[in-house]
């Protein structure tokens, strides 16, 4: 059949529209490509393996897009599909398919500015919870303006095929020919879904590289496929009972007895000796606080003069690193002492209640762990995580008109946080009871909104103001905490849930998981660098050990201040890793591992260990046995 006919055909609508569609993905990649270019390899071959690949998922992603309209051509009678007020409806239909695609289009590039990755868990989160969302969208950029460039573009593109279009609304197409054309575009899919992953084509060692060969539609249905991840089926793996046995031997500490000969049980009696200490904690996670915003860690803008002086004062973990790249990450590691189980975070998940937690911990020994979050806590399910292990939760609805004096989309501003912080804690202290505190921030978020005047870059001009605004509310937090009774015998922790940014040239580029660490108890703790590596995991366990109570524990953590040589476990919702001493040891859903030699900011691959390797195995495969098996109760 000649190209005339094809197009003048009824499927040749499909031609048409994948025409339009493998044009805008081009146009997309290109676009990013060049923003980007600095962070790719500028290597002729991997320049032409970023469009052959990218061809390839765009194709993918393209049979699905067009499913329902290939139903519809096959199901939809020549009498009605040639009838005039169809033209006008089926018109409409195009305009529509087409701004949708225009839509996804300028959306990729926003949310490559904003997260440097192709659409992903974080998509899906944001077509979930749809408020905080467009609260965000609406206040960070000019909606008109792209609204209008959507219409415009939408537009400009159905008049360029609206000829060919016509033409192909007039011929009379045969059931067999429909029968026969739907048949093939619909196997594409069908065969795509079970024999086409992620992971099918890769380009080695080039994370931005990887990102734009994808295609940001099929990644957003891949992501809503695997919100979680089979370890066994995905990931390299021993037998259940040698990864215990090795984990068993690594989590093994002077100060510990296991309780039990069970293999798969790794509960063990932790004791310190002397008198255990009441010490209130008031853990400050701090949205998106990267280490290199510190000054300590090279930073010259001094964005963060409070925080700056109070390192001087305080217990200072210098080498200590998130588990992964968003906020029900840090969540996760920080309270539950796991390391980041491939697919989405246990705070997300099912069947995530009555967990083994810091919370409960505490709770058992006469603490009042409180969960204090900035805005709506159902966002991200963080309310009916904490509730259900061991928690007392506080969000934005808690609070009176007369406590806010600033919010934005994703809640009150860190003054008013704080503010409500102080308030719990008093009660707690009234009550006789020493308080746990969890803390979430959202000042330094986009669209980095915050009250005027308060610090000297004006509100919404960026990153750095909201760091600084951050910075700000924490210096006016702790001169107003020092007043209140409880002050002199508390543990003010402040840690960052993640990175402000997490992309990078590799497959998990380590210095874009480096976060601060701060124990700050001028009346109990003396100032001291740590420069032990470890990471969120480590945080329970750590406080356990300066309250210097006895406890059975059930965390993959360890207590930072007694361990010399450390590790640290980095990962995104696919790929897994263990940072020990400076070699990065890393897993994919391909049954598959990678090793890096890491130095500084820079990272060279390197030849497998196999003891690090099966180090890694044994953490992650006995954390998800542990979750699936419900072993990991309080």
């Amino acid at each position: 059949m000649s190209v005339k006919k094809i197009m003048y055909a009824r499927y040749g609508s499909v031609v048409v529209f994948s025409s339009i569609f493998l044009l805008l993905a081009f146009i997309t990649r290109t676009t990013l490509l060049i923003a980007d270019f600095s962070n790719v390899n500028p290597d002729i071959v991997c320049i032409l393996q970023i469009y052959f690949y990218g061809l390839f998922y765009d194709l993918i992603a393209l049979s699905y897009f067009i499913i329902p309209l290939v139903l519809y051509l096959f199901f939809i009678p020549d009498f009605i599909y040639r009838n005039k007020i169809h033209f006008w409806i089926f018109n409409l239909f195009f305009i529509v398919s087409v701004g949708i695609l225009v839509f996804s289009c300028i959306g990729e590039g926003l949310f490559w500015e904003e997260f440097g990755v192709r659409y992903n868990f974080i998509a899906v989160d944001y077509l979930v919870y749809t408020h905080e969302v467009i609260s965000n969208i609406n206040e960070s950029y000019n909606m008109p303006l792209i609204i209008s460039e959507i219409l415009f573009l939408s537009f400009l593109l159905f008049w360029g095929i609206r000829k060919f279009l016509k033409n192909t609304l007039v011929h009379v197409t045969s059931f067999k020919t429909r029968l026969a054309a739907s048949f093939f575009l619909l196997m594409v899919p069908l065969i795509s879904f079970y024999a086409v992953d992620q992971d099918t084509l890769e380009i080695k060692n080039t994370t931005y590289a990887n990102e734009l060969a994808h295609n940001g539609m099929y990644q957003l249905f891949a992501a809503f496929r695997n919100n979680e991840l089979d370890y066994n089926k995905f990931y390299i793996s021993i037998p259940n009972k040698a990864a215990f046995a090795n984990l068993r031997t690594s989590l093994k500490t002077p100060n510990s007895v296991y309780i039990s000969n069970d293999p798969f049980d790794i509960r063990r009696q932790i004791k310190y000796s002397g008198e255990e200490k009441r010490y209130n904690i008031m853990l400050i996670t701090v949205e998106s606080l990267s280490a290199s915003f510190f000054t300590r860690f090279g930073d010259q803008e001094n964005i963060t003069p409070n925080l700056d002086s109070i390192v001087k004062k305080s217990l200072f973990f210098t080498n200590f690193f998130a588990t992964g790249t968003r906020t029900v990450r840090g969540m996760e590691a920080l309270t539950l002492s796991l390391p980041p189980t491939p697919g989405y975070s246990i705070v997300k998940r099912p069947n995530n209640e009555g967990l083994f937690s810091l919370g409960s911990v505490l709770r058992s020994k006469g603490y009042l762990p409180s969960f204090i979050y900035s805005g709506m806590g159902y966002f991200d399910n963080m309310n009916s995580f904490f509730s259900h292990n061991g928690y007392e939760t506080v969000d934005r609805k808690n609070f009176t008109e007369e406590e806010v004096s600033f919010e934005n989309a994703w809640g009150v501003c860190d003054e008013d946080l704080y503010a409500k912080a102080m308030q719990i804690s008093d009660d707690a202290w009234r009550k006789g009871k020493p308080f746990y505190n969890f803390l979430m921030t959202t000042s330094n978020h986009r669209p980095y909104t915050y009250p005027e005047g308060k610090i000297d870059i004006p509100s919404h001009s960026g990153r750095s103001g909201a760091v600084k605004y951050t910075d700000y509310a924490l210096g006016k937090f702790f001169r107003e905490a020092r007043k209140h009774p409880w002050f002199d015998n508390t543990l003010f922790v402040i840690v960052g849930d993640h990175c402000a940014s997490s992309a990078g040239k590799t497959v998990l580029p380590v210095a874009n998981y480096h976060i601060p660490l701060i124990i700050y108890a001028p009346e109990i703790l003396k100032p001291q660098e740590i420069s032990t590596l470890s990471s969120q995991i480590d945080f329970a366990p750590t406080i356990m050990g300066l309250l210097n109570t006895s406890y059975v524990s059930n965390f993959f953590g360890k207590d930072i201040l007694l361990n010399e040589k450390g590790r640290a476990f980095i990962g995104t919702y696919q790929k897994i890793g263990m940072l020990h001493d400076d070699t990065l040891t890393v897993e994919m859903p391909t049954k598959r591992s990678e090793s890096f030699t890491v130095s500084g900011l820079q990272q060279t691959a390197s030849s497998i260990n196999e003891d690090e390797l099966k180090d890694l195995i044994s953490y992650y495969q006995s954390a998800s046995y542990l979750f699936h098996t419900k072993k990991d109760k309080f």
